[in-house]
């Protein structure tokens, strides 16, 4: 009996098992015929199901978050197989003997979703690992624009250590593309980790490391970076220390790098020796639009150098060589580069020791250039003449492209303010900057050198005749122009020797070389 009711219950089982795969079969057939409509009877050059099944496991878009999480997946419910539970092994004693699809989508969007919240393509998540790593605290407002295209961090106080986390951060950024971080004290050390990170990062296109004492080590990092990136365009490394060694390290980028359109290295230490290596390298440069070398120690030398340079220079558009030394030797040898360039428009040359013997020789080159449309002179000490000598360069080419000139602080006179309005009749876009006119110097009325005569013996108290005979030594009453001139210097009055001379001429009334007391009685009373 026993073995009858086993036979009986093994056959139900098998009954069962044989309806449900006949169930789910007519199932799947009834949501094919439903779902569209009968297919057509395919041809040779059909695919068929066979070959419809294509594996993407080697595909190049694997590293896709999808792929990623497809990845996830398999080996999450692969591991899961032996669990209880699990949406891949769910019993039908749980079902009720319903598919299971639902529980499979509820696991799949919950996997999906884990990946996207693990996956920070901004570089918060390292930035804060960075900042572990480095022993810094995180800064905050980095963290809230690391996903603009233009951050600036200027004033934050970084440090070497703080630039290293950013550096990290920003390895694979992928939105900012101006990035300032001026004064933050990042050292040598801070600037050749940002120096390093723009080695892999090729989005960032203006950077601003001004005032953050990188020094010449920092100068290195930063060109030897520059010789491999081609994404930087604009490159602001103001107030950074560096002296003439550095220079060595620029010139080679100027000389290498085609990209980069915009270089600042003003406020630095460079000097004669500096000018000397970076000349060259500019002559050579037709990629470079704006070089700032203002407020450096460039002259004598250095300064003929760089005027050589942008002689055979055929990029540059603006020139910065404000607050050096070139002097009148300097603006001689610029005059001479003017008449061969063709590309420069703006030149600063505020603050350079340049006298109006330099403007003169200056103008002769803008005489002939016919590219240069702004020139800056201010605060140079060329007074009114040069300012002229400058705008009748200008007034006497006719090819010039000028339309602007900036004296200021230098005062002109009248005969500037009608060279320049003789010069708007036929310029009249052309505009002037100066000083102001010069106030007209009046001559100072000259007084009467009978007058000093009598408030000196007025104020000493002293009788006309007793002053008289101390000049009379034989006591003629009469003395010779000598013997006047030489009481009078002896006795202290200001005269000067033309009025002494004017004094003479006035007292000696019969003019017989001599002055007696009855002439100097006269000549004093009508005063």
């Amino acid at each position: 009996m026993s073995d009858d009711k086993e036979n009986s219950e093994e056959q139900g089982t098998d009954k069962v098992e044989s309806g449900l795969e006949k169930n789910n079969n007519e199932k799947n057939a009834n949501k094919t015929s439903g779902s569209r409509a009968p297919s057509r009877a395919k041809s040779r050059g059909s695919i068929g199901d066979q070959r419809k099944m294509v594996s993407r496991a080697g595909s190049h878009m694997s590293s896709r978050p999808d792929s990623i999480m497809d990845g996830l997946i398999n080996r999450d419910v692969g591991a899961d197989d032996d669990r209880p539970g699990s949406a891949h092994t769910i019993s039908s004693e749980t079902t009720g003997g319903w598919d299971t699809d639902l529980e499979i989508d509820a696991t799949v969007i919950a996997l999906r979703r884990k990946v996207r919240e693990d996956y920070d393509a901004t570089g918060r998540t390292t930035y804060k690992e960075a900042c572990r790593l480095n022993g810094v605290i995180p800064v905050s407002y980095f963290l809230r624009h690391i996903g603009d295209s233009e951050l600036v961090m200027k004033h934050h106080g970084l440090g070497p250590a703080g630039a290293k986390a950013i550096a990290i951060a920003l390895v694979t950024n992928t939105t900012i593309c101006k990035l300032n971080l001026s004064d933050n004290w990042l050292d040598a050390e801070g600037g050749i980790a940002i120096a390093d990170m723009l080695r892999e990062n090729c989005y960032i296109t203006d950077l601003d490391l001004s005032e953050n004492k990188l020094n010449n080590s920092g100068a290195k990092a930063v060109c030897d970076m520059l010789q491999q990136n081609n994404t930087l365009t604009h490159l602001t490394l103001a107030g950074n220390g560096f002296e003439d060694k550095s220079a060595e390290y620029f010139a080679e980028v100027i000389l290498n790098n085609n990209k980069l359109d915009y270089l600042n290295i003003s406020h630095n230490d460079f000097s004669e020796a500096a000018g000397e290596i970076l000349g060259p390298a500019i002559a050579e440069n037709i990629t470079l639009k704006h070089l700032d070398l203002s407020w450096n120690h460039i002259r004598r030398k250095g300064a003929l150098s760089l005027a050589k340079g942008v002689m055979n220079n055929i990029g540059l558009r603006k020139l910065d060589l404000s607050w050096n030394g070139f002097g009148n030797e300097g603006a001689e040898a610029l005059g001479e580069a003017f008449k061969f360039n063709s590309s420069l428009e703006e030149l600063d040359m505020t603050n350079n020791r340049i006298s109006a013997e330099g403007a003169v020789l200056l103008g002769k080159g803008i005489m002939v250039n016919e590219s240069l449309k702004t020139i800056k002179m201010a605060k140079n000490p060329m007074q009114t003449a040069g300012g002229y000598a400058i705008l009748k360069a200008v007034k006497e080419n006719t090819n010039s492209a000028i339309d602007e000139l900036d004296f200021s602080t230098i005062q002109v006179n009248k005969d500037f303010e009608e060279l320049f309005n003789e010069t708007k009749e036929t310029r009249p876009n052309l505009k002037v900057k100066h000083g102001g006119m010069q106030e007209e110097v009046k001559p100072k009325k000259q007084l009467n050198p009978m007058v000093k005569l009598q408030r000196f013996i007025q104020k000493n108290n002293l009788r006309l005749v007793d002053f008289f005979n101390d000049f009379d030594t034989d006591g003629s009453m009469s003395v010779t122009y000598d013997e006047f001139e030489i009481g009078l210097k002896n006795s202290g009055i200001d005269l000067s020797d033309d009025e002494i001379q004017y004094l003479i001429s006035q007292l000696d009334s019969d003019g017989d070389g001599e002055i007696n007391y009855s002439e100097l009685y006269l000549g004093y009373a009508k005063k």
